[in-house]
């Protein structure tokens, strides 16, 4: 490793990844795929040959169950040398800096627009959720809705690397653990007040939820999924009419094309819900 590289803030560094750790645990999440959440998946063969921004939807809390499912089956089906990079929350490097560190190792990456041009640069794809923290703590009844928190600038990153959106869906998470509701703008007003928050970071959510190992949770606390089933599907590609650094500073454009992606991918959802009624 050069001086410079020693240097390199966690998560920002593409060679953090380590081909031999995935090789290491993928035993244990083909167990948690086959028995724990008995994953049923399809679409695969939707994956182009070349580079793709990744952007899926997710739900399960800091434990993100499909997440990891979805790239069990990118390692069952690719191996580890087609690379891909999965944008993670910049807060859990600070907060959750060992859990990170094993993450990095798997490919994940610090949600930068820098690195994440780094890592489409590289030849490899992004993985992206866009939604965030606000997306995996949904509430429990928006369960079958899409939704990004109005972020856009997975829109721009895909125009400007000029390469197709493929959308990731899944269903069964978000009986992993139950959220109730999503007290943040309360807690945002205490802060405000003056009440500090925890590790001096903002949390964007503050729910309560029903799961383990807690019972009954108070806030963005990590969690222990419940093995009930889980459905994942990789959707067609979306090809847009325009690529390139203008179409990506284009706002009414790039509006055009985050709502096409918004629509595109309920579709499937909706569609994935009834055919797993």
């Amino acid at each position: 490793m050069s001086q410079n590289q020693t240097n390199i803030r966690p998560g920002w560094s593409l060679e953090e990844r380590d081909p031999k750790f995935i090789e290491s645990i993928m035993p244990f999440l083909e167990w948690l795929y086959r028995y724990y959440f008995r994953v049923q998946t399809d679409g695969w063969h939707h994956v182009p040959q070349g580079q793709a921004l990744f952007v899926g939807s997710h739900n399960g809390g800091l434990a993100s169950p499909d997440t990891g499912m979805m790239m069990y089956d990118w390692f069952r089906l690719f191996g580890t040398e087609r690379l891909i990079y999965g944008l993670m929350h910049h807060s859990a490097w600070k907060v959750y800096s060992n859990t990170a560190q094993l993450a990095a190792k798997a490919g994940a990456i610090i949600a930068r627009p820098k690195t994440a041009i780094a890592a489409f640069e590289k030849g490899a794809s992004v993985l992206v959720y866009p939604g965030g923290a606000q997306d995996v703590f949904r509430p429990h009844s928006q369960r079958d809705k899409i939704y990004f928190a109005e972020r856009r600038g997975f829109i721009k990153l895909a125009l400007r690397a000029e390469v197709p959106i493929v959308p990731l869906i899944s269903k069964g998470a978000h009986d992993t653990l139950f959220v109730l509701a999503d007290f943040y703008e309360t807690m945002k007003q205490l802060h405000e007040w003056g009440m500090p928050w925890l590790f001096d970071i903002d949390p964007e959510v503050f729910p309560i939820y029903l799961g383990l190992p807690w019972g009954l949770a108070i806030g963005p606390l990590p969690n222990i999924p419940l093995p009930t089933p889980i459905y994942t599907r990789v959707c067609p590609p979306i090809v847009f009419d325009r690529y390139g650094i203008e179409a990506a500073s284009d706002r009414a454009y790039v509006e055009d094309c985050y709502h096409l992606v918004l629509t595109q991918m309920q579709q499937q959802l909706d569609r994935l819900f009834a055919e797993t009624a």
